[in-house]
Order: C-alpha cells, then sequence, then structure tokens
C-alpha cells in the first residue's frame, strides 16, 4: 500500500544541487542558441553531419561529467528496444507520407524547392545518412536524451516535458524561417511572422509528442523511430510527389 503523499515508485527524487540545475539552465540556454547561430554559417551546412555528430557526441560527455547516466538518457541495454507503441506510431507516419504523395489533391502539401531540385541519389543520401545522423541522432540526444533528463532531475515530469519541448520549437526558428523564404512565404513581413509562429508551434507540439514518447516507453529509440520517420519519410515523399508531377519529358 502507497502511504498518500509518497512519491510513486520509480519516481526520481529531485536534486536541488547547484551544479544540476546549473547544468539544465546551461543545457536550455545552449541549445536554444546553437541551431540559431550556427546555422547562419555556410560551412555548417556543408559539413552538417560531421559537425552533429560531434556535437552528439560533446552533449553525451557534458551530461556524463554531470552525472546523468545512460539509464538517465533512456539507452541503456534494457531500454534500447523502442516498444509497440512508437513503432506502431513511426509505421502511421510512414504511411501518411506515402497516402500524401499518391493522392494528387494531397500532393501540394509536400512541395518544397529545397527537395524538387535534387536527384534521386541526392534524396538518398539525404534520407539514410544526412536526416538519421545528422538531424535525428543529434536533436533526439541533445533534447529527449541530455535536456529532459538533466530538466527530470530538478522538476517534475511534465514540466520537463514543457520546457524541453519549448526550447526545441525555440530551436527550429531559423529553419523554419529559411525555408519560408526558400519557398517564397516570407516576402509580407506580416505573413511571414504568422507562418513563422505556426512553424515554430507546429515543432513546438511535435516535441510534446516526442517527450512524451520518451517518458512513456522509458527508450530513447522510441522517439528516435518516430522522428526518423517523419523527416525521411517526409523527404522521400516530398521527393516522390515531385517526381509524380512532372510532364513525362521533363
Amino acid at each position: 500500500m502507497r502511504i498518500r503523499g509518497a512519491p510513486r515508485p520509480g519516481t526520481p527524487a529531485r536534486s536541488t544541487r547547484p551544479r544540476d540545475i546549473g547544468f539544465a539552465i546551461a543545457s536550455c540556454a545552449v541549445l536554444a542558441a546553437y541551431n540559431n547561430v550556427i546555422n547562419r554559417h555556410p560551412w555548417h551546412y556543408q559539413r552538417y553531419v560531421a559537425l552533429n555528430a560531434c556535437a552528439t557526441a560533446a552533449a553525451l560527455s557534458a551530461a556524463a561529467a554531470s552525472g546523468l547516466t545512460a539509464a538517465d538518457m533512456g539507452f541503456a541495454r534494457e531500454q534500447w528496444p523502442p516498444g509497440r507503441l512508437a513503432t506502431g506510431l513511426a509505421a502511421g507516419a510512414a504511411g501518411t507520407w506515402l497516402l500524401v504523395a499518391v493522392v494528387p489533391a494531397a500532393r501540394p502539401v509536400l512541395n518544397d524547392k529545397r527537395i524538387n531540385s535534387l536527384n534521386g541519389r541526392a534524396v538518398a543520401y539525404q534520407a539514410v545518412v544526412r536526416i538519421p545522423i545528422g538531424t535525428v541522432l543529434w536533436e533526439e540526444t541533445a533534447f529527449r536524451g541530455v535536456l529532459q533528463a538533466a530538466l527530470r532531475r530538478v522538476m517534475p515530469q511534465t514540466a520537463a516535458i514543457v520546457v524541453t519541448s519549448a526550447v526545441f520549437g525555440i530551436w527550429h526558428i531559423r529553419p523554419t524561417l529559411q525555408a519560408l523564404r526558400v519557398n517564397g512565404l516570407a516576402s509580407d513581413r506580416r505573413q511571414a511572422t504568422a507562418r513563422l509562429a505556426a512553424g515554430v508551434a507546429a515543432t513546438t507540439a511535435s516535441g510534446v509528442l516526442l517527450s512524451w514518447l520518451r517518458a512513456r516507453s522509458g527508450s530513447l529509440a522510441a522517439p528516435v523511430l518516430l522522428h526518423l520517420a517523419t523527416n525521411s519519410g517526409g523527404m522521400a515523399a516530398a521527393w516522390a510527389a515531385a517526381s509524380l508531377g512532372r510532364a513525362p519529358d521533363e
């Protein structure tokens, strides 16, 4: 029988140590700034995979130095299986992209000039190497691995999910603005601001889902699988839709 007001079994005790609170705050600040600052430089795009792989290693090293364990971050050996829920969500995401790509009326949703100009080899590299290593592995390790664990150490789980997701939304400000500009959707300042806010809100909401899945499954592999199906699946679907929409003689 659980005593009323006592912590639930398996609930970690919250730390009040200044070093743990400081690490959580520093992690929020670094991640909020990283993508919006380094993403401005052409060399980051050119060395995207290598730089983000190094950033992943650096984040894990800093987390370990702060006292976080592999189990805290969701990738201890027993946490490797993503679970049926994550597998089902990933399959649903992939199936949705496929449906959007094959239904002509839905294809405009996938229109992205950054993808339309790529050939099959470039799309394969994006979907198999650049996105899995440079985007998914880095972002999931940084947010659902390190940041969420650092915040969970000093605050309740719901608060940790909210803060992690808010920082994830801030992380996407500059990439969202770049996508709007490339696709000619940022010429009017008022519309650009509204679309930027909508994009950031959408990535924040997706962050809530990924963080919830991480907490629910206990495994970092769960959000990794869903994030991979969403991003790589979206890339492949956008290219397929563009190819299907081209005239035969193009």
